[in-house]
């Protein structure tokens, strides 16, 4: 059963969440404690996110830099492989242009289907940190659409230079991400209801939003999409504040505005654990007014949030 099908054959909202592999010669230990926190919930899929490699600077005895790339976070395939195993739960591996090549990309379809793991999200994925703007990498795509090509052609029985796979296997279906306050790249929300609605033609099952913490604009942003003949369900993401910091750099990051209510109440917090309460009061109010609309499912980011996000399901599940 695809991820569409079984969150729409539920007759409650279902739960789900995202996980980052470990850094770089870390173990399992802190991924595995998170699954253990939000396990109970019973989450009906996990998405592991896939990180690209970024440029690194080493100063040499002459006082020159030399340049490498490093990849922090590997191991996305072999994550996904260990959580459907040792928990019995479905895994949704991001497969991202950002930092692969096409043939990469070839090659993880491949590992993804010796291993029987049909679910995929497909993401355009981050620019570097040393660029202004996204560049494909060589020999890589531009936009989430190519890769959607690359994934249709491999479900239709062939590699990417269009000899024939000998043994097909099962398709892969797969996902999209949209964004209710506009994708930061994107002159406005029409043109981005529009890539979604092409993202829908080409085969995505369903769509997970960038986090919000405004509903309203969810709801308004659901509600354009049905209008514009977007019928896939489009699965709400949640991540809860818990750091004074983050009253900053989240809008700034994520490239979305805090409800003003919201705001006023996180500049009266003193310390993180203020904000940190704060950010699960306002998850649980904002999950039980999704619910309440009948969303098909709640998906939660989990980074520096897994204690909060397990208050928050605790409340509402």
């Amino acid at each position: 059963m695809s991820i569409s099908d079984i969150i729409t054959e539920e007759k409650s909202t279902s739960f789900s969440f995202e996980v980052l592999p470990p850094l770089k010669g870390n173990g399992t230990a802190s991924l595995f404690r998170t699954i253990d926190l939000l396990k109970e919930f019973g989450p009906k899929y996990i998405n592991i996110t896939t990180h690209r490699s970024e440029y690194v600077y080493h100063e040499q005895p002459d006082g020159t830099f030399t340049r490498s790339r490093l990849r922090r976070r590997p191991g996305t395939i072999a994550v996904a492989s260990a959580i459907m195993h040792k928990y019995d739960i479905k895994v949704v591996p991001h497969v991202v242009c950002s930092g692969f090549t096409k043939e990469d990309i070839e090659y993880m379809l491949l590992d993804l289907q010796f291993l029987g793991i049909r679910d995929l999200l497909l993401l355009r994925g981050d620019k570097a940190k040393d660029e202004s703007r996204f560049e494909p990498t060589p020999g890589g795509y531009s936009h989430t659409t190519e890769l959607i090509q690359q994934v249709n052609q491999f479900n239709d029985g062939f590699f990417m230079d269009g000899t024939p796979i000998k043994q097909p296997g099962n398709p892969f279906s797969f996902g999209v991400a949209c964004y209710p306050e506009k994708h930061e790249e994107a002159p406005n929300i029409g043109y981005d209801m529009q890539i979604l609605k092409r993202k829908q033609d080409m085969g995505a099952d369903y769509a997970i939003t960038q986090m919000f913490f405004d509903n309203s604009k969810y709801f308004r942003f659901v509600k354009d999409a049905r209008e514009n003949g977007i019928t896939i369900p489009i699965i709400p993401a949640i991540k809860p504040l818990s750091k004074l910091s983050q009253l900053t750099v989240v809008p700034k990051t994520f490239h979305l505005d805090l409800p003003e209510a919201l705001s006023k109440e996180a500049e009266k917090c003193k310390t993180d654990e203020e904000m940190k309460q704060l950010g699960i009061e306002w998850g649980i109010a904002q999950c039980k007014e999704l619910i309440e609309h009948g969303v098909p499912s709640i998906h939660f980011y989990t980074m520096s949030a897994v204690d909060s996000i397990r208050q928050i399901a605790t409340a509402i599940y």
